[in-house]
């Protein structure tokens, strides 16, 4: 066996044998302890749910909905956050004038203001969109700003013995220095993404035309299908394992030359 596959194995095999162990065990209990279906469901009916004919089509249309809310609100925050956070870092009057005001998304209860959303911007895609924007930003803009921040002042030195400019510094010392703060606020904004999507969904229901969320889902199916919300639910975790999945192969590709986080 070679090297790679050997570590591959060694990397994915406790993982998949904790995933095996706990379904079995969650199955065995359900069904030993005969739990009635509509208090918890066992894995074995949220996947026949999942694969069934009539079932299959609603849920991977909810879960394409979701995805693209919880992508766009990432994607924006992740521009939007990475750019204030340069302001912020670029004069302590600027970061001691807007700063507190950006914990507003951190503090801010989105359960309630999901429905004053929809006075602003209306039915639909918008306030699930804006909802996973306010959920996911703080982060992005907090470790980006750190890293912005921590740059080695010898370095800055430098930069600056040898004439280079603002732009020049921030685009070839500073950003670089902070990429891992930045990928590591960018983790957790790709979960908080769709958790924010799917609460979201929860208040504001319907989004473009007849489509419907994955929190939508949720919602009406604990009523009486709770197979159904639960396999829902675990589309919604997939999803959010997908986006830091994708984070982190986008952190390896970018780190795995020159930062040990990633060697």
């Amino acid at each position: 066996m070679s090297d790679g596959r050997r570590s591959f194995i060694s990397r994915i095999g406790p993982p998949a044998l904790m995933l095996v162990v706990a379904v079995a065990a969650w199955e065995g209990y359900l069904r030993l302890a005969h739990v009635p279906g509509y208090i918890m469901t066992p894995p074995s009916d949220i996947a026949r749910t999942m694969f069934d004919a009539d079932d299959r089509g609603e849920l991977l249309s909810a879960f394409c909905w979701t995805a693209l809310a919880a992508s766009v609100g990432f994607a924006a925050s992740t521009i939007i956050g990475i750019l204030l956070a340069i302001l912020l870092s670029s004069s302590s009057l600027i970061r001691r004038a807007i700063y507190p005001y950006t914990i507003f998304f951190q503090t801010v209860p989105i359960i309630a203001i999901a429905p004053m959303l929809v006075l602003f911007v209306g039915f639909g895609f918008w306030p699930v969109l804006v909802c996973a924007f306010i959920v996911s930003v703080f982060p992005v803009i907090v470790n980006t700003l750190v890293g912005l921040l921590s740059t080695e002042p010898a370095l800055r030195d430098l930069f600056r013995l040898y004439g280079a400019g603002s732009f020049a510094t921030l685009w070839k010392l500073r950003l670089p220095s902070a990429l891992p703060n930045i990928l590591a606020g960018l983790r957790v904004a790709s979960g908080l993404a769709v958790i924010g999507t799917v609460v979201a969904e929860f208040m504001v229901g319907k989004m473009i035309g007849n489509g419907v969320g994955l929190g939508v889902i949720i919602v009406t199916g604990t009523a009486h299908r709770m197979d159904k919300a639960s396999a829902a639910v675990l589309l919604a975790s997939l999803l959010g394992l997908g986006m830091f999945a994708a984070v982190n192969v986008a952190g390896w590709l970018a780190l795995r030359r020159w930062h040990a986080s990633e060697k």
